[in-house]
């Protein structure tokens, strides 16, 4: 077996990597230049990984989005962690069965809690009695945290999401990825950095701060990537998918409550989405949207509706999910697609007054849907600093508040991603020695990585979702 170690830098593309003075556009030329991979349908984060990591679809491993409706529960979730969500074999539980030696790391990939990897960390706030949200993140085994944190200090959550993102994050992951190396000398190391998916939504992609970001995480990378070659550890790089500018929210809740399908249940003056007696409703996922319905009846009338809205390019039935391997039971009866310009907000309430508290703060497991403005401080609202100063102290003092420093005009959100129709410089891209092909499937990542570590082949003309019957070992 060979050592790898997979990088997966969030947002990184070809258009990208056109500065030439970055480490990455000179690593890439001596390692065989850059692969594109055609995006997987939805370009998400939680359902890209899942397919890296599987070899499977959506269809197959379940991922349909970031979050969903949990129909049994009468819920929307977004951002669930645990491993048993995920329908398929993972990578590690595959290439155990080649070699029961094999030990894997999961550095903060997705649905990183109660898995069969060996070494875990993952965000995992505490959300204590009196209100307080403090930063924290889970491992396994559990000392690996305790560990990591007496060697880096506390994990930056507040800059790993929300208004104070920042390169903080991704350069303490990077070093406690190279402290569980050489503590624990995994064959397999997976390495979530995300430093990029923040400026590239919060600003247009050719604005002057995306290539501020773009250096740091070149310098983080630059020094993860020399760390692993010294120790003769194969850096594979890879994407989820690249970001491009938008520049009109659809509401579509909205226009559905317009129409009557939509029921609403007021709470003390505020408003809260009812999914479980909406007769349709949409759960938002950047440039995709899942409509569930639970009058099935309804469908034509919905779908019409929708495939006649500005900014809405596809409506997927039952015959265009399964076109877009996602004929899932999680998915939604329609799903929603963005054109290019375009992106889907959750917002549901048509006076600002009445928006559900949640809506203002930055609270991802709350919200019926992904919410970007959750990067951004309110730029309606004066004196944000001393603001937030003072509901710190509050909070500090043991006082109930409302962090409410997010605003609800969806229009400072400059990028978005989830379609597979994009430039072929805006598709994901897989970086590393020896590997080989054109325009790569998601599905066939997996098999790619299994290769880089056993010395395998797989087989031409095959589907490569069927990752164990197609790799040959020659060791």
């Amino acid at each position: 077996m060979k050592q790898v170690a997979v990088i997966n830098i969030v947002g990184l593309s070809t258009a990208l990597l056109q500065h030439k003075e970055l480490f990455l556009s000179k690593w890439l030329e001596k390692n065989g230049g850059i692969h594109s991979v055609s995006p997987v349908f939805p370009a998400l984060t939680c359902t890209v990984q899942s397919t890296y990591l599987t070899g499977k679809w959506p269809s197959e491993h379940g991922i349909v989005g970031n979050g969903w409706y949990f129909k049994e529960e009468a819920e929307v979730k977004f951002w669930k962690q645990s491993n048993q969500l995920v329908q398929a074999p993972k990578i590690w539980d595959l290439a155990k069965e080649l070699n029961p030696d094999f030990t894997c790391a999961n550095m903060f990939w997705w649905y990183n809690m109660y898995s069969n990897a060996d070494f875990s960390v993952t965000p995992r706030p505490q959300y204590r009695a009196d209100g307080q949200k403090k930063p924290d993140c889970y491992s396994q085994p559990a000392s690996l945290r305790d560990r990591l944190q007496e060697r880096l200090g506390i994990f930056p959550l507040f800059d790993f999401w929300g208004p104070k993102t920042s390169i903080k994050s991704s350069k303490w992951i990077a070093e406690a990825t190279k402290l569980v190396q050489e503590w624990h000398n995994p064959t397999l190391t997976l390495v979530y950095l995300p430093h990029l998916d923040y400026c590239c939504q919060k600003f247009d992609p050719a604005a002057p701060e995306v290539l501020k970001d773009l250096k740091e995480i070149d310098e983080v990378c630059k020094d993860l990537i020399l760390f692993f070659e010294a120790k003769g550890i194969q850096p594979i790089l890879l994407s989820e998918y690249g970001i491009t500018a938008v520049h009109q929210p659809i509401h579509l809740n909205r226009i559905l409550r317009n129409q009557g399908y939509l029921a609403i249940r007021e709470e003390n003056g505020l408003e809260l989405l009812d999914a479980g007696v909406s007769a349709a409703f949409a759960v938002a996922d950047h440039q995709i949207a899942h409509i569930y319905l639970n009058d099935p009846s309804l469908k034509g009338a919905v779908k019409s509706l929708l495939e006649q809205l500005p900014g809405v390019e596809k409506v997927l039935d039952e015959a265009g999910k399964k076109e877009y391997h996602i004929d899932h039971e999680r998915a939604g009866e329609l799903i929603c697609i963005a054109d290019k310009d375009s992106w889907f907000t959750y917002y549901y309430w048509l006076d600002d007054q009445k928006a559900p508290d949640f809506a203002r703060m930055v609270d991802i497991h709350k919200k019926p849907g992904y919410d970007p403005a959750e990067m951004l401080l309110d730029p309606h609202k004066q004196l944000m600093i001393p603001r937030i100063v003072a509901k710190l102290l509050k909070k500090k003092l043991g006082f109930r508040t409302v962090m409410d420093f997010i605003g609800l005009d969806a229009t400072v959100v400059k990028g978005s991603h989830g379609r597979v129709d994009v430039a072929a410089a805006d598709q994901p891209v897989l970086i590393g020695a020896g590997i080989k092909g054109t325009n790569l499937k998601g599905t066939e990542v997996c098999p790619i990585i299994l290769e880089a570590i056993f010395g395998a082949t797989v087989k031409e003309d095959q589907d490569s979702t069927a990752v164990l019957e197609k790799i040959v070992l020659i060791n």
